[in-house]
């Protein structure tokens, strides 16, 4: 019975709030890396968004007036990571708060001998646990050309979000039961520690360096190149790419291939 009545829901929520044609359109093309999913997968991807777009509010803050392309384009970027996975992942939060550029958090905190600091450097993006997602506009315009940039902030901080579902981010979501915990952990540590002795020795890497600043960023970095850049992930770290295949549910890299022998 309650199954039934999600469904209804469900299918009442998609008819209710559809995305008009054009403007769906107007934010695919916005971004690049999505042109090697399948009509199918862009279908589902379109129902996540609308019942993502149902369940969470996206507000400017600071002035910012976020427009209806600006929504769907947040909206795809987030579901891109749970389009075979329930979108329960994004439960325990309500809002994505955007402004129109770098911002700076104000975040106090107390240290060990009683010294308050307060962070004023600026910021483009921060997800906060069982808090909102806050996304800088002007640089997720940016990493929407990730030749250009070499980064995904909207990737990233939805990453950051996953991560947080067992707590705070340390690079390690919740996974499914048949994803060994300790197969995990090690494959990441050992790349993790890999990444940060070439970022060490000032090597030049395709991958951004801010991967080495923790395992929880080395996650959402990684969780940015599986999803924009798959074939440089699976040449670079190949065991990262395969856990991130079953945790995500995806095969990015053969879509790429797909797409450069059409």
């Amino acid at each position: 019975m309650f199954s039934s009545l999600r469904r209804w829901r469900r299918q009442r929520i998609l008819q209710a709030h559809a995305i008009p044609e054009g403007l769906w359109r107007d934010s695919l093309e916005a971004l690049p890396f999505l042109a090697m999913y399948t009509d199918g997968e862009i279908a589902r991807l379109r129902d996540k968004v609308v019942l993502f777009l149902d369940a969470k509010s996206i507000v400017g803050a600071r002035g910012h007036v976020v427009t209806p392309r600006q929504r769907v384009v947040i909206a795809l970027q987030a579901c891109v990571l749970v389009l075979n996975l329930d979108l329960a992942y994004y439960d325990g939060w309500e809002s994505v708060v955007v402004y129109p550029d770098e911002f700076v958090p104000g975040w106090e905190w107390e240290d060990e001998a009683g010294v308050v600091h307060t962070n004023s450097d600026p910021m483009a993006g921060e997800a906060m646990e069982r808090g909102p997602v806050i996304l800088s506009w002007a640089d997720v315009e940016a990493s929407q050309d990730w030749e250009a940039s070499g980064m995904n902030l909207a990737i990233h901080e939805f990453a950051h979000k996953l991560d947080m579902r067992n707590g705070a981010a340390n690079g390690c979501p919740p996974l499914p039961a048949e994803m060994p915990p300790h197969v995990w952990k090690k494959t990441m540590l050992a790349a993790y520690e890999h990444f940060q002795k070439r970022v060490d020795r000032a090597e030049r890497t395709s991958i951004d360096p801010y991967a080495a600043e923790s395992p929880a960023e080395f996650f959402a970095v990684l969780s940015e190149v599986f999803f924009v850049e798959p074939r440089l992930l699976r040449h670079e770290y190949l065991g990262v790419y395969q856990q991130f295949t079953h945790f995500y549910r995806q095969e990015p890299a053969a879509r790429t291939q797909l797409l450069l022998d059409a």
